[in-house]
C-alpha cells in the first residue's frame, strides 16, 4: 500500500513556498498602497523590497545544508513559524526601523523555505513520478509571480491593504500542520555544527548583501557617485571571491561548486537565472506600462498576468507528461518555449499609447505556454545529475542561489535600462519637438501636446500648455522605452536558445535515467 502522508507534507510545503513568494511579489506589488498606508516616501519605501531580497538570497544558500543538521521537518517548521510571525507584526510596526527589520526576517524565511520544497519533492517522490514533483517547485517560479498581481488587486483595491502581510496567518497555520503530521521525522545530527562552514556563511551574508543591495539601490543613488555604493562595491569585490576559494576547498562546503563541471547542472543553473530575468517580460514590464501610461491600478491589470498563471496549473503537468517519453529531447522543448517566449517579446514590442490590457492578452498567452516548456525540462536536467541523497542539498543551494540572485539582477537591468533608454528617447523628442515647433511657441506664447491629442471626430486637439506637453512627451518616452525593454529580454532570449543549442547534453526521463543507475 502506498503511503500518502509525505505526499500531505508535500503539498504542506508547497503552501509554505506560496506564502514566501507573496511575501515578496504581493509585496512588490502592493508597494505604493504600503507607504502610503504607512506614511512611508519613495526613497525608504525602496528598502522594503531591497532588504528582503538580500535577506532571501542568504536563506537560500544556508537553508539546505542547516537542514540536515536539525532535520528537515523541524527546519520546516521552522522557518514557517518564522514566516508567519515576521508577517503578522509588519503592519502593526511603531516606526519604519521596525518594519525594516521585520523584513529582513521575512526575507530570510522566504529564503529557507524555497530550497527546502525542492529538497522535500526529490525526497518524497520516487523516480517514477519525480517529474510532477518538479512541476510542483515549478509552480513557485512561473504560477506564483503571476498570481501575485490578482492576490495583489484582492487586499489593495477590494479589502484592506493589511491583508498583505495577514495572508500568511491561515497559509502558514495550514502549512504547519500538515508539515507537523504528515512529514517524516529523522534524527537531527547536531555534531555536523562542528564542521559546518561558518567562514563561507560569514562571507556569504557579507558579500551577498553587499551586491544585492548595490544592484537593487544602485540606480537609484546614482551608482558610484554614492559613497554607500562604492563601499558596498567594494565589499562584494572583495567578499564574493574569497567565499568562492572558501567553498572550492572546504570540505563540506555550503555551495559546492564543482557541481558546475557537469555541464547539464552548469547549464540549469545559468538558464535559470537568465530565464527569471527574461520572465520580467510577461509580468513587470507589461504592469508598468499600464500603470504608468493608461493609470491602471492593480485590479484593472491583473487579467493579463492571471491568463500566465491560470495556463500553468494546466501546462506545467502537461509538460511533465511530455518529458516522461523517452522519445522527446528536452533541449527542443526549451528551444519551442524559448521561441514562443522571443515572439511574445518581438510582439508586445508594437505597443503605442492605444494599447491597453486587451492587446497584451495574445503575447501573455505565448508567455503561459513557453514559460513551462523552459522551465521544466531546465529542473529536469538538474536533477537528472544529481547523483544520490547526500548531493540533493548541494544541488538545491545551488540552483536556488541563481534564483535569488536573478531577482536582484533583473531589477538591475530593467533599471539600467530605463535610465539609457529613457535619457535617449527624452532627448530626441525634446530636440524634435524644440526644432518643429518654435515657430507656434513664438506665436502663440504656450507649448502645443507631442503628440498632439485628437477630439472625438478625430481632429487635432487646440496646442495646451506646458503641462500637458511635459505629460505627453514623458508618456512618449515610457512607451518607447517600454517597447525597447521588450526588444533587449527578447535578444537575452536567443542567448538562452544558443546556450541550449551548445551546453547541456540529452538526458531521459528521471524513472529511465535512475534506474540504469
Amino acid at each position: 500500500m502506498v503511503d500518502i502522508k509525505p505526499l500531505f507534507g508535500l503539498v504542506g510545503m508547497l503552501i509554505a513556498a506560496m506564502t514566501s513568494e507573496f511575501n515578496d511579489q504581493v509585496t512588490s506589488v502592493a508597494l505604493a498602497d504600503i507607504r502610503g498606508a504607512l506614511g512611508i516616501s519613495h526613497d525608504p519605501g525602496t528598502w522594503i523590497q531591497s532588504l528582503y531580497v538580500s535577506a532571501e538570497i542568504i536563506g537560500m544558500a544556508i537553508s539546505p545544508s542547516l537542514q540536515t543538521i536539525f532535520t528537515l521537518r523541524r527546519w520546516t517548521l521552522f522557518a514557517i513559524a518564522l514566516c508567519g510571525a515576521s508577517s503578522v507584526l509588519i503592519p502593526f510596526s511603531p516606526n519604519v526601523e521596525a518594519i525594516y527589520a521585520l523584513r529582513v526576517l521575512q526575507g530570510l524565511a522566504g529564503g529557507l523555505i524555497i530550497p527546502l520544497l525542492m529538497t522535500t519533492a526529490l525526497r518524497a517522490l520516487t523516480p517514477n513520478i519525480r517529474l510532477y514533483g518538479l512541476a510542483v517547485y515549478a509552480l513557485t517560479a512561473t504560477f506564483i509571480p503571476a498570481l501575485a498581481t490578482t492576490v495583489a488587486a484582492l487586499w489593495t483595491d477590494i479589502t484592506v491593504w493589511r491583508f498583505v502581510f495577514l495572508q500568511t496567518i491561515p497559509l502558514c497555520s495550514l502549512a504547519g500542520v500538515l508539515v507537523w503530521y504528515c512529514m517524516h521525522q529523522d534524527q537531527p545530527r547536531y555534531e555536523r555544527l562542528r564542521t559546518l562552514d561558518w567562514r563561507g556563511g560569514l562571507l556569504l551574508v557579507i558579500g551577498i548583501a553587499a551586491l544585492s543591495t548595490m544592484l537593487y539601490q544602485g540606480d537609484r543613488l546614482d551608482w558610484f557617485n554614492s559613497r554607500l555604493i562604492c563601499v558596498l562595491a567594494l565589499v562584494s569585490a572583495v567578499a564574493i571571491p574569497l567565499l568562492l576559494i572558501n567553498e572550492w576547498f572546504h570540505p563540506s562546503p555550503l555551495l559546492k561548486l564543482q557541481m558546475f563541471g557537469r555541464r547539464n547542472f552548469a547549464y540549469g543553473a545559468l538558464a535559470l537565472f537568465t530565464f527569471l530575468v527574461i520572465s520580467q517580460s510577461a509580468s513587470t514590464v507589461p504592469l508598468r506600462y499600464l500603470q504608468e501610461v493608461q493609470g491602471y491600478r492593480p485590479l484593472q491589470s491583473n487579467l493579463i498576468t492571471l491568463e500566465i498563471a491560470a495556463l500553468q496549473l494546466v501546462m506545467l503537468p502537461a509538460m511533465a507528461l511530455l518529458l516522461d517519453y523517452k522519445r522527446v529531447d528536452s533541449r527542443v522543448v526549451s528551444l519551442v518555449g524559448l521561441g514562443l517566449i522571443l515572439a511574445s517579446c518581438a510582439g508586445s514590442s508594437f505597443l503605442t499609447v492605444y494599447w491597453n490590457r486587451d492587446q497584451f492578452y495574445l503575447w501573455q498567452l505565448l508567455q503561459a505556454v513557453g514559460q513551462p516548456m523552459v522551465i521544466m525540462p531546465l529542473l529536469m536536467m538538474v536533477t537528472n545529475t544529481i547523483a544520490g541523497p547526500a548531493e540533493g542539498p548541494f544541488a538545491s543551494a545551488l540552483v536556488n542561489t541563481s534564483r535569488g540572485l536573478a531577482e536582484a539582477a533583473s531589477a538591475w537591468f530593467l533599471a539600467l535600462i530605463g535610465r539609457w533608454r529613457d535619457a535617449l528617447h527624452s532627448s530626441r523628442i525634446v530636440d524634435e519637438v524644440g526644432q518643429d515647433r518654435w515657430r507656434v511657441i513664438q506665436s502663440n506664447g504656450v507649448l502645443p501636446q507631442y503628440p498632439p491629442p485628437l477630439t472625438p471626430g478625430g481632429r487635432p486637439r487646440v496646442p495646451g500648455s506646458l503641462e500637458a506637453f511635459s505629460h505627453a512627451v514623458q508618456q512618449q518616452v515610457t512607451i518607447l522605452s517600454t517597447s525597447d525593454t521588450f526588444l533587449i529580454l527578447g535578444a537575452l532570449s536567443v542567448f538562452l536558445m544558443v546556450v541550449v543549442m551548445t551546453l547541456p547534453v540529452r538526458t531521459v526521463p528521471p524513472r529511465i535515467h535512475f534506474a540504469k543507475q
